[in-house]
């Protein structure tokens, strides 16, 4: 039986968060398809290892702010002269912190919103004008946090829901043009920031009291081939775990719920270990310390 040759094949991608998790690992599979990957970052040591563990020739990369629409700017005119004009853009990027709004770092909790929100529009905007030339595709990875919230990360929840609304606004503004615009749902995805999130005990235990499937923790390489495959098939949604569809019909009825048992086990909660801000999770979070003050423009 022939192979059949991936849509992918020869086109231009770009990934953000590309220096490790979702995103290096996104690389991967694109290459693997035949795409040439753009890999976006802060990090460009971790970016730089990323590129080599692809197939010679086939990527490049470029340490840049995805909140920074001047860098941003350069990166795409860089990426347009040495591997063309985008066909794929993966809006990626993303960071965490937990714990009480009260006692948050408004400067933490500020850069979880511009990464993920601001940081995707910036991204989108940057190489719409190349999506409309190749009549391409434009994933915003989202969450699970998208369609139901949780206490203690209300940062990272107001992104990813921002994020959502800001994706299915695109979607309708571009289909005339012929532009595909997909949403990502994932839920827990085996990277360094969810390892991080474990290391607190209120963030392990609320996790810990979500249902068994809800908790499940998922291979990244796996969640990264659902999301490639998506890509090659223009879908305007992803839900990683499949399941996850079904939370869309019962969106609407989460919050009273959530709010219900946060009334009931955040006390107790508190009173075995006092609540404390995690500042940015992750590895990655931590290489974007420094970013949360706005770049200069």
């Amino acid at each position: 039986m022939p192979v059949t040759e991936s849509p992918l094949h020869g086109r231009t991608a770009v990934v953000t968060g590309a220096a490790r998790g979702l995103g290096a690992a996104m690389a991967r599979d694109l290459a693997g398809r035949g795409a040439r990957v753009a890999l976006l970052g802060r990090e460009e040591r971790t970016l730089a290892r990323v590129r080599d563990s692809l197939p010679a020739g086939v990527s490049e990369c470029w340490e840049v702010d995805v909140t920074d629409d001047r860098g941003m700017a350069r990166a795409a005119a860089d990426i347009r002269a040495r591997l063309g004009p985008p066909s794929v853009v993966v809006a990626n990027a993303g960071v965490a912190e937990g714990g009480p709004f009260a006692e948050s770092d408004p400067m933490s909790w500020r850069r979880v919103v511009e990464v993920n929100l601001i940081g995707s529009a910036v991204t989108a905007r940057t190489f719409l004008d190349d999506l409309f030339e190749t009549r391409g595709y434009f994933l915003q990875v989202a969450s699970l946090a998208s369609i139901g919230t949780a206490p203690m990360m209300s940062a990272y929840c107001a992104s990813k829901a921002g994020a959502e609304s800001f994706a299915h606004a695109l979607q309708a503004e571009v289909a005339h043009r012929r532009v595909g615009v997909g949403i990502a749902y994932i839920n827990w995805t085996d990277t360094d920031m969810i390892r991080d999130a474990d290391a607190y005990a209120v963030l392990r235990e609320l996790r810990g009291h979500m249902p068994p499937p809800a908790r499940k923790v998922y291979p990244v390489e796996y969640v990264a081939g659902r999301l490639v495959t998506a890509i090659e098939r223009r879908r305007p949604s992803v839900y990683v775990p499949r399941w996850l569809r079904s939370a869309q019909l019962v969106r609407a009825a989460m919050p009273p719920v959530v709010t219900m048992l946060s009334r009931r086990e955040l006390p107790r909660l508190a009173a075995e270990e006092p609540f404390e801000a995690t500042g940015l999770l992750g590895a990655g979070g931590r290489a974007d310390q420094f970013g949360s003050r706005p770049p200069h423009r």
